[in-house]
Parts: structure tokens; C-alpha cells; sequence
């Protein structure tokens, strides 16, 4: 039978629990248990701090005018709550999944852990953190972390409104799905609809061709299908009339009233003194937007997280608080069109939009009411081609630099991918390449454990973190993408492309595009690599360049758009010899290392630099040398 614990979010259902690693002694913290359940959540529409809520008055309420919802939960926590340290981690799961163990502990990751491989090194654990997860979306792919959402309705009847949907494929198929990366989508009134579209254009802001409604079908289960199939690389997209919308917002007060929870000191859990949040791209952009629409503030005041690590989410929010909104949808150069993502406000510091004249800031609500937190936030080069990263720290207008608040850090991890690709390194799509060049492998990890440490040290001491370091337009490191200056390489069409970013009227769908607001991205140096930035070991002593960007493979279409959020990685000549000096301006790699063991030499220098900034744990240098030296193999190899 479930165990039910009494608390302010109404009620903690814990369904397993379970003693990690048959008891192992994660150092002063000691030995940690596993806690799974469902928590849940009763909201009154009535309160002042569910207002923000889009649609909460639509929702069903119970016989004491209340909406109740509930999410799975997932937390690590030490066996003796005296042995903990009083802080939480909490992580806000990517489309349903969990990836803190994978990047703080050097873990493999799992949804649910259970072996040494799963705890890696236990960097959290042996702090004496506890960690948690919730569900926060209704949509995700089975077998994921969710919740539960509910459904909207107009005087008890259902609530009807336009979705729209659009897609770009690698390879040419019959079918293809209306939602987002396999996640769950909002119903279709009626199937064979004559008022719904399926239009095609080749570029996202060029006029669509409507296809005739008696060439495609929407089918049962969230596709739709085509006559002759779809091509890759063109632009497809479906509007239909949906109905139960599900109350969004709810997911925002949840994570308020979680937190908070915790922070209160619940009979039997840790006594949680700080609270640290963590975003990986779309749930960083979550945070963002919990942190600007004013859920920092927990309902009967203070404040909820104490520090916030948004990593590569670049400059947006996201559908998280409106009716029919789609939380996974982001924006990227030739991928998810024209949803509600990159909105102004972008920046922590007050800003004015010269199109609307409005002034305001991310963290605008959070300072009125006295909770702001510290906030870091991680860029990799990807997010300044798909994600408009230097929004976050340019005016609307990309004139001027504004500086990040006090309470703020802003770190560009220089010439870094949004994901790694694998080693040895290979094409996103394998023996169906789906991209131009090999994935970029380079791995923001380790710094990100040096930041963590830094955001906790900041919160708990007030020790500062390492000055921010990012591209300015000032120094010249920030410039138009058209205006970068690359390097010379050998079948590579430069300067890549880069995600344009306009202002939206989404009174109606498609919504009409209005002025752009202009996105720079880093200069690179003579090698194509960001000359600003935190600049990690492979790109201080090179082999190879490496990038935020790769183009789309011939084969998939589009060949000039770019694949996604991959990054590229192409590899020096070995010797001036082998390097056409027309084609290639970048040194060979024997015009640059005289032998391997001066290369390590340079290369371990420039890893103990950052330790001494403070941007390198010390205990991640082995793994860090051993990576450097694979690389030079890799690519010295005959």
C-alpha cells in the first residue's frame, strides 16, 4: 500500500522506496535512499500567487472550489537527514527525462538508477544534496516523467481553438507526426475537417503553397499523411481546430509549491536551508520563464530558488502558460517555426523594445518582490546560431552590450556544440548521414560541475563566481553572422547561417511576423574557433575546428540550412604537405606541434588555467588529459 504523507501541497504519495547501492557510504552524507511517488497539488484560483495562471478558472475544481493535478516525482536523499547538507538540487526534466546524475556525477544516464555506473562519482551525493526530479509536462513520450494536467472547459463544455504544427523531415515518408519530437498532441475536433491546412514553402519566411485538402489525411493517433509522400528539408505545416486545451500554467505553480515545500522541513526529509535549480536547454527556458512570470515568490512569500543554472537555453521562454501551447516546441534555423519561444523580454537588465516601447526585464518580478536568485547562465556557440544567445546580453536593437545584473553571471563556452556528438567522431544520421561534417564531441561537463560548485558557493557563502565572460560588441568579439570572417576550409560553404528572430502577433495562426530583432554571433579567430568565451583545453591547443553549427547532408535537403543544434568538427591537416594552403588557411597540425608530448605539454597547461580560474574542478584534469590525447591520436592517425 502507498505511503501518504500529510503536507502543504496537499499530499507526497510515496509508491517505492528504496536504499541506494544496498547502502553505500556516499562520504560525510553516508548512505542515500530512493523516494518515488506522485506528489499532489491543489491550486486556488482564488489566491493573488495562482493569478499568473493562465485558464486556472476554467479548470474542474473540487467540491471546495479547488483544481487539483498531481506529477510524478523522483528523489535521491541521504538515509539520515542529519548527514545532509540542507541544500536541494533540483533538476526541471528535459521533455520528461533525467540527465543531473549524467552531468554532475559523470553517470550513465538512466531513468532509474540502480547500479555504480548509474551514481558515477557521486560528486552531489557525497555533499550531502538531495536531488529531485518532477514531471512537469502532460505531453511527453510514454515511460517518461509527467503530469498530469487539467483540462479547461467553458461553462463545463469543451474548449475548442486552433493548433498549428510544422514539421521538416530527413528522409521522404508517407506520414509524419503533428507532434513535437513524439510528444503527445491536442485531439482534432474532426478528422476530415475541410477547414484545416497543410501548407509547404522551402524557406520559414517565405509564402506558403496550400496543398489541396483531398491530397492529405490527418490520421488517428497524431499523423497526418500525403499523397506521394513528404520530401525532406521542405517546410511542411498543418493548423487544425483541437480541443481540450490542458491548464499549463499549473506547472509553474507546482514547481513554486514543491520547492517550497521542501524549504519548510517536512517531517522526515532533510531540513532544505537552499534550493538550486537546473535547466538543460528547453527546461532551462522553463526556468526562465518561471523566474519572469513571477513564481519565484512562493505563495505565502519568500523565495523559492535560491540559485538558478539555465544551461544553453539560449535567449528564450516557451509555451508554458497558454492555452493550447506546446511545450516542447523551441525555435532553431530550420526547425519549429514561429512559436512562442524568443519573446521580449530577453535579458536580466531592464531593456526597451524600440518596435512596442515596452520596458521591462527577466527579472523584473523577481527584484520588485525582493526574491530574486542568483543566476548563471551557460551558452554554448550553438545557442548564437539556433537558440538567438546574444539577445540575452545586447539591447533589441543588437547596438549596444547591456551588462548582466549583479545577481547574474553570463558564460559562453567557446566553440562548444548544444550536445556532443560520440568519439570517434561520425555524422549525426550514421550510415544515413544527416549532416554535412562529423559531430562536434567536445562536452561542456566538466565545467559545468565547476559552475555548480561556484552557484553553491555563491549562494551559501556569498562567494563570488569567476566574471562573467561572453562576446561584446564593444571588443569586436560579437558580430553579424554575415560579417564573421572564417577561416578559409575546404568545401565548406562560410559564414553559416544563423536563427532570425522576429516580433509575433499570435492573435491568430500562422501568426504575422512583424520587425526583427538582430542576432549577433562570436567572431571566430583564425581556426573558426569563438575568440571569446571560457575556451576549454581542445579549443586552446587545437586539433581540429570545432563548431556550434553543422549544415544538413545533400541527401536530407536543404543542404544550406543548418541540421538542427549539432555542431561540426573538422580536423586539421597533418602536415603542410597534405594542407592545399589555397583551400585551407588553418596550420597543419605538424606546422603547430613539433610532437605529441608537446602538444600534452601545451594542452595540460591550458586545463590547470582554467582550474585556476575556477572553471575546472581539480579531480576532472586526468579525464580531461586522457580526452586531449584521443583527439590527438584521432587525428594524427595515417
Amino acid at each position: 500500500m502507498p505511503l501518504v504523507l500529510s503536507a502543504a501541497l496537499e499530499r507526497l504519495e510515496v509508491m517505492r522506496q528504496e536504499t541506494v547501492l544496498g547502502g553505500k557510504e556516499f562520504g560525510l552524507a553516508g548512505a542515500y535512499r530512493k523516494v518515488i511517488g506522485k506528489a499532489h497539488f491543489v491550486l486556488d484560483p482564488g489566491s493573488m500567487a495562482n493569478q499568473g495562471v493562465v485558464d486556472l478558472g476554467l479548470a474542474p475544481r473540487d467540491e471546495g472550489g479547488k483544481v487539483r493535478f498531481s506529477a510524478d516525482f523522483y528523489l535521491l536523499t541521504p538515509m539520515d537527514p542529519a548527514r545532509s547538507n540542507g541544500k536541494l538540487f533540483y533538476e526541471a526534466p528535459n521533455r520528461g527525462t533525467k540527465s543531473a546524475l549524467r552531468v554532475f556525477q559523470h553517470a550513465v544516464a538512466d531513468a532509474d538508477p540502480v547500479t555504480e555506473e548509474h551514481y558515477g562519482d557521486g560528486l552531489l551525493m557525497k555533499q550531502g544534496y538531495s536531488i529531485l526530479w518532477m514531471g512537469w509536462q502532460w505531453d511527453v513520450p510514454a515511460g517518461r516523467m509527467s503530469m498530469e494536467l487539467p483540462i479547461g472547459r467553458m461553462d463545463g463544455k469543451p474548449i475548442t481553438g486552433q493548433v498549428r504544427s510544422n514539421f521538416i523531415l530527413y528522409q521522404r515518408s508517407l506520414t509524419a507526426d503533428l507532434g513535437d519530437r513524439g510528444h503527445k498532441i491536442y485531439e482534432p475536433v474532426d478528422l476530415e475537417d475541410p477547414e484545416a491546412t497543410l501548407t509547404i514553402r522551402e524557406g520559414a519566411t517565405e509564402a506558403p503553397q496550400k496543398l489541396p485538402r483531398g491530397q492529405w489525411r490527418l490520421l488517428p493517433g497524431g499523423q497526418v499523411t500525403l499523397e506521394g509522400g513528404f520530401a525532406p528539408g521542405r517546410i511542411y505545416e498543418v493548423i487544425y481546430t483541437a480541443r481540450d486545451p490542458r491548464v499549463l500554467g499549473c506547472s509553474l505553480a507546482a514547481t513554486r509549491d514543491l520547492i517550497s515545500w521542501f524549504k519548510q522541513g517536512q517531517s522526515g526529509f532533510p531540513g532544505i536551508r537552499q534550493a538550486i535549480g537546473w535547466g538543460l536547454s528547453q527546461s532551462g527556458r522553463f526556468l526562465r520563464h518561471f523566474v519572469y512570470e513571477g513564481f519565484n515568490e512562493g505563495e505565502g512569500g519568500g523565495r523559492v530558488f535560491d540559485g538558478i543554472l539555465d544551461e544553453v537555453s539560449g535567449a528564450g521562454r516557451g509555451s508554458f502558460n497558454e492555452r493550447f501551447g506546446q511545450a516542447s516546441r523551441d525555435a532553431e534555423q530550420h526547425f519549429n517555426f514561429f512559436y512562442p519561444v524568443d519573446v521580449f523580454p530577453f535579458a536580466d537588465r531592464a531593456t526597451t523594445d524600440p518596435g512596442s516601447g515596452q520596458t521591462d526585464s527577466l527579472l523584473r518580478r523577481a527584484e520588485e518582490r525582493k526574491v530574486t536568485p542568483k543566476l548563471i547562465h551557460v551558452l554554448s556557440s550553438s545557442e548564437y546560431y539556433n537558440r538567438g544567445g546574444s539577445l540575452i546580453h545586447t539591447d533589441p536593437a543588437g547596438k549596444r552590450d547591456v551588462e548582466p545584473a549583479s545577481t547574474s553571471r553570463i558564460y559562453l563556452l567557446s566553440s562548444t556544440p548544444h550536445f556532443a556528438g560520440g568519439f570517434p567522431p561520425q555524422r549525426q544520421g550514421g550510415a544515413r548521414p544527416e549532416t554535412q561534417q562529423a559531430l562536434n564531441p567536445l562536452s561542456r561537463t566538466p565545467v559545468m560541475r565547476a559552475l555548480l560548485m561556484a552557484l553553491d558557493k555563491w549562494v551559501s557563502e556569498g562567494k563570488e563566481p569567476p566574471p562573467s565572460r561572453y562576446p561584446k560588441i564593444v571588443d569586436q568579439t560579437l558580430t553579424a553572422p554575415g560579417s564573421a570572417s572564417w577561416p578559409s576550409m575546404l568545401n565548406l560553404k562560410l559564414p553559416p547561417p544563423a536563427l532570425r528572430i522576429y516580433r509575433l502577433d499570435f492573435s491568430k495562426q500562422p501568426p504575422t511576423i512583424g520587425a526583427e530583432y538582430p542576432v549577433l554571433v562570436p567572431a571566430p579567430d583564425g581556426d573558426g574557433h569563438d575568440r571569446a568565451g571560457i575556451r576549454l583545453p581542445q579549443i586552446a591547443v587545437p586539433v581540429a575546428t570545432y563548431t556550434g553549427w553543422n549544415y544538413r547532408h545533400p541527401e536530407t535537403g536543404a543542404a544550406g540550412q543548418l541540421a538542427g543544434e549539432t555542431g561540426s568538427v573538422i580536423p586539421f591537416a597533418r602536415t603542410r604537405a597534405e594542407r592545399n594552403v589555397v583551400t585551407d588557411s588553418r596550420l597543419s597540425l605538424g606546422e603547430r606541434y613539433p610532437s605529441r608530448e608537446h602538444y600534452l605539454g601545451l594542452y595540460s597547461e591550458a586545463a590547470r588555467r582554467l582550474i585556476g580560474e575556477g572553471f575546472l574542478l581539480a579531480e576532472d584534469l586526468a579525464g580531461l588529459l586522457e580526452a586531449g590525447a584521443m583527439l590527438y591520436d584521432q587525428f594524427t592517425r595515417p
